[in-house]
């Protein structure tokens, strides 16, 4: 009889301001679709991706959309338990998002850690690559990246599928290696939040 697969399930946040593609990102990695249309995110939305790491391991990944219009609150401190990576993500168009990665990131620090207290991998994601070129802004958002220590910053396109798979495989490779000796752990007093809380609105936003 062969050897029982192992089974990894992680549970990876992405977040960013409202409309740099978060909800674009997740659908082209799940499901391999783009839409230049996607309804706003209200509180959190979450999607499931199963893969074939090797011939002995299966990764089950929860993938979970948080609302840009959460920013820095209470709500996020809810959404953020147990996660064991990140993604923060901004829009290579938009300078503002730029400005707001920081904040996202700083709030990840804050809020989820590893047991022996160091934070979890964040990879930065400069989104929208298949935009004209933002030559001077690819380097501030890779700068970015080294400053605030991210674990890796990749630029994607959603639209285009650049770099995704990639930046999803790589954080996979980082939550493996934490794994055995280092489980995410947040304040045991929180509470996990309720399926009310996933939803989409109606209506079209324009976070492509």
């Amino acid at each position: 009889m062969s050897s029982p697969k192992r089974e990894f399930l992680f549970k990876v946040l992405i977040v960013g301001d409202l409309g740099v593609g978060k909800t674009s990102i997740i659908q082209r990695y799940v499901h391999n679709i783009y839409s230049h249309c996607y309804r706003a995110t209200i509180g959190v939305d979450f999607a499931l991706k199963i893969l074939n790491w090797d011939k002995d391991t299966v990764v089950r990944l929860q993938l979970w959309d948080i609302a840009g219009q959460e920013r820095f609150g209470h709500m996020p401190r809810l959404y953020y338990r147990e996660a064991a990576g990140a993604f923060v993500v901004c829009d290579l168009g938009r300078t503002v998002t730029l400005q707001s990665v920081e904040r996202w990131k700083d709030d990840l620090d804050s809020k989820v850690i590893l047991k022996n207290g160091k934070p979890i991998p964040i990879f930065l994601l400069g989104n929208k690559s298949d935009l004209p070129p933002y030559g001077t802004r690819i380097q501030n958002v890779e700068g970015l990246g080294r400053e605030l220590e991210f674990t890796d910053c990749y630029m994607t396109s959603a639209k285009d599928n650049v770099n995704i798979d990639k930046a999803m495989l790589c954080l996979i490779k980082e939550m493996i290696a934490n794994l055995e000796d280092n489980e995410p752990t947040m304040d045991p007093n929180i509470v996990k939040p309720s399926h009310r809380n996933i939803h989409y609105t109606k209506g079209c936003s324009q976070c492509c």
